[in-house]
């Protein structure tokens, strides 16, 4: 059986890992140049910890992770004024950048991958899928995956354009890493956030001197600025704190990530041969912080499925299984809005009030489990239930 997986992020990478054992011919296309190690940290754990660990990648994993201990919310002085302390075996929650993840992946993945290539056409034949190439080669394959994102050429191709599907959250969100030993000391093993209405900066401490910076910002129109860095200079320059001395250096695309806080909201996620993983299909936002886990999820169901049966009712089966966890998730996203960019200064003294209240005992995890950027320590029911259905493929190998 043949596979071809346009993109080779974190999805499409761990799909690449479990058809390659399952004995299937793999290959991958990935539209940037080189590999991308852009991104924001995040906080990995649920049932994508669990298929790491089954992948046997948790002792890398753990080299790269980064010990954030506390979330330090700070003023135009850099003054904190409320901090949100992590219990140190909070989930067995692992903090890593999203390109640290990735690498870790691509690192075990045999599968040739072809970067600055995508997919120019798809068309179902059968019980196959014939697909063009940007650069011109034609390949026939069992299945096509669109692991390519929330901007998915596969999907729009099969599925139809962007604007049926995307959720727009009515923020956009901007991440980049400079080198500063002074600054990264001065930030320290804490994630810092500085918070006014509408707009949110970010920053933590890497190795070697690093530092890495998220910028998050209420914008009611989709449209990505012509030039994000001076775009961000432009919105944040006025708030203090370390943003004098960071912005000036923004580098510009692609060092700089800048795109839509969204969501895309299907009803089917598969035709024919061709089927959708990730956030191509399932993403939950930034907001909602689980789409490293579960897409690493919804590649270990897929793969699953496809070792049980035949193509066409795996992906059925597929969908069924993930789609539950995948909803609930960008509902609490959704929810989880007005605490990571609150809108107006009486919800920012809110929540200032209400970490304050979690260093009262018994309450700390309880305040952790809704607080934390990006609500990635929100446990869902759904997000369990799905923990459930990975024993049961494991039980089935």
């Amino acid at each position: 059986m043949r596979a071809l997986i346009c993109g080779a992020g974190i999805s499409g990478l761990t799909l690449a890992w479990h058809l390659e054992r399952a004995g299937w011919e793999v290959e991958l296309v990935e539209r940037a140049p080189a590999f991308r190690e852009s991104g924001y940290l995040i906080d990995f754990f649920g049932p994508g910890h669990q298929v790491a660990e089954r992948m046997g990648l948790l002792p890398r994993l753990l080299d790269v992770r980064y010990p954030v201990s506390a979330v330090d919310y700070v003023d135009g002085a850099g003054r904190t004024t409320s901090r949100l302390t992590m219990p140190p075996d909070m989930f067995q929650v692992i903090s890593l950048l999203r390109g640290d993840l990735a690498r870790v992946i691509q690192e075990q993945v045999r599968s040739p991958i072809r970067y600055g290539t995508s997919v120019a056409s798809a068309e179902r034949s059968g019980t196959m899928a014939d697909v063009r190439l940007t650069d011109g080669t034609r390949r026939t394959v069992d299945l096509l995956v669109g692991a390519d994102g929330a901007h998915s050429r596969v999907r729009e191709l099969v599925f139809g354009p962007e604007h049926r599907f995307l959720r727009y959250l009515d923020h956009q969100v901007s991440a980049y890493i400079l080198r500063d030993e002074e600054l990264s000391r001065r930030i320290g093993a804490r994630y810092r956030m500085l918070t006014v209405p509408g707009r949110m900066a970010g920053g933590y401490a890497l190795r070697d001197g690093r530092l890495a910076l998220l910028f998050l910002r209420h914008e009611t129109d989709p449209a990505i600025p012509a030039d994000p860095a001076a775009a961000l200079r432009r919105h944040f320059g006025d708030l203090g704190w370390i943003l004098p001395e960071v912005l000036p250096r923004c580098p510009p695309p692609p060092e700089l990530y800048h795109d839509q806080v969204t969501q895309i909201e299907m009803a089917r996620w598969s035709e024919g041969r061709v089927v959708l993983l990730g956030d191509a299909c399932q993403a939950v936002s930034l907001f909602a912080g689980h789409g490293a886990s579960l897409g690493m999820a919804a590649a270990w169901v897929l793969a699953d499925e496809l070792a049980h049966g035949e193509v066409a009712g795996a992906l059925i089966r597929y969908e069924e299984r993930m789609r539950p966890a995948v909803e609930e998730v960008q509902r609490a996203g959704r929810r989880f809005v007005k605490w990571m960019a609150p809108a107006t200064r009486r919800h920012i003294v809110a929540r200032d009030l209400m970490i304050r209240l979690a260093g009262l005992p018994g309450l700390g995890r309880l305040f952790v489990n809704s607080l934390s950027p990006g609500g990635h320590r929100l446990i869902t029911s759904r997000a369990d239930h799905l923990d459930d259905h990975l024993d049961d493929a494991r039980d089935r190998a």
